[in-house]
């Protein structure tokens, strides 16, 4: 069986997860069915059993399979879900899905919340929010893709991950937030991605297309908002949904 693609960058449990999760929710594994067993996956993806383990553990945190004495299984019924959760392929942060632009500039801040976020963020009016910049170059000086992220204060209470960027000096020079949606669908949160696109004028080319991404929970709480301005004809946009 062909197994899905699945960026090289991610960590090998995630791969090994993402996998099975498209074998779960394309019923090529049927609800109630015996997974393969630790050394049957073992031997299937090339990896050592501490991995195998990590990666049933996470479905297990999904509800996606079962331990028992017998082994594990498929859960009987697939869990609830109030809105889209992340696809097989794990949901690329900030920019869609697909392989990583080497080349992307990227940063941290603190920064004052602009007052017509700062309710949907949880924030006072003028309360420093973490801001996340991500910068593709382009072939001149004007970039073909900019995003910018505002986290909320329920983020950075809810992710561990994410709430260790409160202290600049743990900040790396190159962040990296790529594992942004599944440290979120990890911690429990449902995502539920809210996205409006628009033409309008911007640094990145005379026209450039924007982006307006809000990112929820399954509680209604804003976890993220994202701005992405990019050259249409230098970039596409994807939407990866799960129901």
């Amino acid at each position: 069986m062909a197994e899905p693609e699945t960026p090289a960058a991610l960590p090998l449990y995630l791969r090994v997860a993402a996998a099975l999760r498209d074998d779960l929710t394309q019923r090529r594994i049927a609800p109630g069915t015996r997974l393969p067993s630790e050394r049957s996956l073992v031997h299937r993806f090339r990896v050592n059993r501490h991995t195998v383990r990590s990666a049933l553990q996470l479905l297990r945190d999904e509800r996606l399979v079962v331990t028992e004495r017998r082994g594990t299984f498929a859960a009987a019924t697939a869990p609830e879900a109030t809105g889209p959760v992340l696809a097989p392929g794990l949901l690329r942060f900030p920019c869609g899905t697909g392989t990583p632009d080497a080349s992307a500039v990227t940063g941290l801040a603190w920064e004052p919340t602009p007052t017509g976020l700062a309710g949907q963020l949880g924030l006072p009016p003028g309360e420093p929010s973490l801001v996340h910049r991500h910068q593709v170059p382009g072939t001149g000086e004007t970039p073909v893709q900019e995003a910018l992220s505002r986290f909320s204060r329920h983020a950075l209470a809810e992710v561990p991950e994410l709430a260790r960027y409160r202290r600049p000096e743990s900040w790396p020079a190159r962040p990296d937030l790529r594992l942004l949606y599944h440290w979120m669908h990890r911690a429990g949160l449902r995502l539920t991605r809210r996205e409006s696109i628009g033409v309008g004028p911007g640094p990145i080319a005379t026209t450039c297309l924007t982006v307006h991404r809000v990112v929820s929970d399954q509680h209604g709480h804003v976890l993220e908002v994202t701005d992405i301005r990019f050259s249409p004809d230098s970039a596409c946009w994807t939407y990866e949904f799960m129901s």
